[in-house]
């Protein structure tokens, strides 16, 4: 009780990372000339990177290049999501024998009972209420978009399990899938149990904490949690292969050949290819990209990319409400313009930015007033609608997003009344 009511204290100091970690600046810097970007924010506040030591006066020797993210072995990766979400690998797999450690064997077991509360409180109420209040977005839901994800393949595939396709987009870098010496680490299971932490119990990572603890311990980025989220729900992985955006926001595979030299305008990214627990085939794709409109101005391809998936349904949470603000113009329009339904919380595009007489729009649960750390991003509007008494708003029986308590979560789905825009 007490380790819980500290991280509670803790949570606005870690919403304010996440927040930095995640939101672009449009101005300017008056002593660079260089404008900020949700990247550069994050590097400047980023107390984990102390500055490398000089040796003999001389500047430090850069680091070499990792390897490019290579296909792996289709049983290696499921047996790596397994191991990760603290289920049994499959019999004849080397990890096997890692699983059989006491320390493995402690973390399942704290991992089963993490799992089975969060189904409680999250998955159950989750599957009910989207098979009510989503059933005909289900049947017009082929594609989700996810802008702001980072690796939350968990709460996406709850809301929209029969879906084909789901296309993520998040600052945090793609990753690869860990090697069998990074699963030796003793270090790995607590700190995988750290990320999970915030994301079981509050529905949203702490994007920053999540970095650090992952980056310890050799988990390089969005991929392995994405694939224990795949395990955990019950899909099983086929195959992973590395992609990129070309500037045209083409997919392609990632060229093999390590001296060939990258189109600075490609966006790495990954094809995570699953089969459902109803033996359906679904496709996941992670890409690592800012989607400021300094930085899409110069790197367009992920929205190129979204432009050309066809009709789709937007899913948007923990969005840190940066589709509220001037310069993630581009990202805002490109949604408003190519969805269907938009389901989100009041994190995502603001009330304001909504065609009048284009849209029909369904309220869930409760809305207040942001938590303090975005509170001028407070919406009349919204107060406005949840206080109607002739359409009020319907229950909403679990948490989600920053106000993550039931009793103070919210949702909204709107419907386009009006033709898709070219």
């Amino acid at each position: 009780m007490l380790l819980r009511t500290v991280a509670l204290r803790l949570l606005p100091a870690a919403l304010l990372l996440l927040s930095a970690c995640s939101e672009s600046n449009p101005k300017t810097d008056a002593t660079s000339g260089k404008e900020e970007t949700m990247a550069t924010t994050a590097d400047a506040i980023d107390p984990t990177k102390p500055a490398a030591p000089r040796a003999n006066g001389k500047a430090p020797v850069a680091a070499p290049a990792p390897n490019r993210l290579t296909a792996p072995d289709t049983a290696y990766a499921q047996d790596v999501a397994l191991f990760l979400g603290g289920l049994q690998p499959s019999q004849h797999s080397n990890l096997t024998p890692l699983a059989a450690t006491p320390a493995w064997q402690a973390f399942a077991k704290d991992q089963d009972k993490s799992w089975e509360k969060y189904r409680a409180t999250h998955t159950t109420r989750m599957t009910q209420w989207a098979n009510t209040e989503l059933d005909s977005v289900h049947a017009s839901s082929p594609t989700v978009f996810y802008p702001f994800s980072g690796p939350d393949f968990l709460n996406v595939v709850t809301m929209f399990p029969t879906s084909q396709t789901y296309v993520l987009m998040g600052l945090e870098p793609v990753g690869s899938v860990p090697a069998r010496a990074t699963l030796e680490n003793p270090k790995l299971l607590p700190a995988v149990k750290t990320s999970l932490w915030s994301v079981l119990n509050f529905s949203f990572f702490r994007t920053n904490d999540m970095a650090v603890d992952l980056k310890s311990v050799e988990l390089d980025g969005a991929l392995p949690l994405m694939m224990l989220f795949a395990a955990r729900t019950g899909n099983q992985i086929m195959a992973i292969r590395p992609v990129q955006l070309n500037a045209a926001g083409q997919l392609q595979d990632v060229p093999t050949d390590t001296t060939q030299t990258l189109d600075p305008k490609s966006i790495p990214g990954v094809e995570m290819k699953l089969r459902g627990p109803d033996g359906q085939p679904k496709t996941v794709y992670y890409f690592s990209a800012d989607l400021s409109d300094w930085k899409i101005s110069s790197k367009s391809a992920p929205l190129e990319f979204v432009r050309h998936l066809g009709p789709l349904t937007t899913y948007v949470k923990s969005a840190t409400y940066l589709m509220h603000k001037s310069y993630f113009n581009k990202v805002r329009r490109t949604v408003l313009r190519r969805s269907r339904y938009i389901l989100q919380d009041d994190s995502g595009i603001a009330m304001k930015y909504f065609q009048k007489g284009a849209w029909h729009f369904n309220y869930y649960g409760t809305y207040r007033r942001p938590i303090n750390l975005f509170a001028k991003q407070y919406q009349p509007e919204l107060t406005a609608a949840y206080h109607d008494t002739i359409h009020p708003p319907k229950p909403l029986p679990f948490g989600t997003g920053y106000n993550w308590r039931q009793t103070d979560s919210n949702l909204l789905l709107a419907k386009r009344l009006v033709p898709l825009a070219d």
